[in-house]
């Protein structure tokens, strides 16, 4: 209820995500203030926001949450059927290939485990760790708050991607100046690609301008087939077996800074059992992770 109400921001958007209607749910809030010895939200025209009381109380009800599903976890595991749940906040980069490939292993050997995945940007994926909504994090140059436990991280380098036909394919080596001679594709600035695009684009003194600016990375891949355009990916997002007239080359470390792929937790969280073991298999899976040139 008081979860509800924080997460949708007012108490009509919560009365229905509960089904109850808004009047009683103010008066369980109400009840609930009174109970606890202090109101834990503050009422503005605009909806309901958590007050700093209501900050630490969210904060406990989450890590008794958290400590119940660890507990279950490991009482699963004494009878030999590991259960579970496990949250994952990923980039956009690890949905096609990467994060399948682990789910369904995983699967394979623990068939009551089930998974939820959200897509966040390297600020929301921290978030989503601080406030328990995921259990891990696997994320394209994430910002390092202080609560960004890094638990294992490999190497990424920006890959241009152009269809079978574009001139680029001639070259020995794309550069980046070469790449900024046509239209350009890119992920929108709070994506760590761009970041270090940015910063490569800043180092030979080019701006950016890109004809289509998106936060969906499968928009970019598609659209290199039209207009002569090119994009711009992570290897992790990109597959050499399912090519067909896509192509892909790594850009030079001197034009742009390689980036990393960060697999992390939220520092101090004991996970549950089968968070902590998909954890452990990620882990291998990163150390092992090599992409073949295409």
């Amino acid at each position: 209820m008081i979860d509800a109400v924080a997460r949708a921001g007012s108490v009509r958007k919560a009365s229905e995500e509960v089904n109850i209607t808004a009047s009683a749910l103010i008066r369980r809030i109400q009840g609930f203030e009174d109970e606890f010895g202090s109101e834990i939200f503050e009422r503005l025209p605009s909806g309901m926001r958590l007050n700093p009381a209501g900050e630490l109380l969210m904060h406990h009800i989450r890590e008794q949450i958290n400590d119940l599903a660890r507990v279950q976890s490991q009482v699963a595991d004494l009878s030999g059927l590991r259960r579970g749940h496990v949250s994952i906040a990923c980039s956009q980069a690890l949905l096609p290939y990467f994060l399948p490939q682990q789910i369904s292993q995983y699967r394979q050997k623990h068939p009551q485990v089930t998974f939820s995945v959200d897509v966040r940007d390297r600020d929301q994926a921290e978030e989503d760790l601080s406030n328990f909504s995921s259990d891990l994090a696997l994320v394209f140059e994430p910002l390092h708050r202080v609560e960004f436990e890094v638990i294992q991280s490999i190497e990424q380098p920006v890959n241009v991607l152009y269809n079978a036909g574009h001139p680029l394919g001639q070259l020995d080596a794309i550069r980046l100046r070469d790449c900024l001679e046509y239209p350009c594709v890119m992920p929108s600035a709070r994506y760590g690609v761009r970041s270090l695009l940015d910063t490569g684009a800043k180092h030979i003194g080019r701006p950016l301008a890109p004809v289509l600016e998106t936060e969906s990375f499968e928009l970019i891949r598609h659209y290199v087939a039209h207009e002569n355009a090119v994009g711009f990916q992570i290897p992790i997002g990109l597959d050499e077996r399912s090519q067909n007239s896509l192509r892909y080359r790594p850009l030079p470390a001197r034009d742009v800074p390689v980036g990393r792929l960060y697999l992390g937790q939220m520092k101090g969280r004991r996970l549950p059992v089968a968070s902590s073991r998909f954890i452990d298999q990620v882990v291998l899976a990163m150390e092992k992770l090599t992409i073949p040139p295409p």
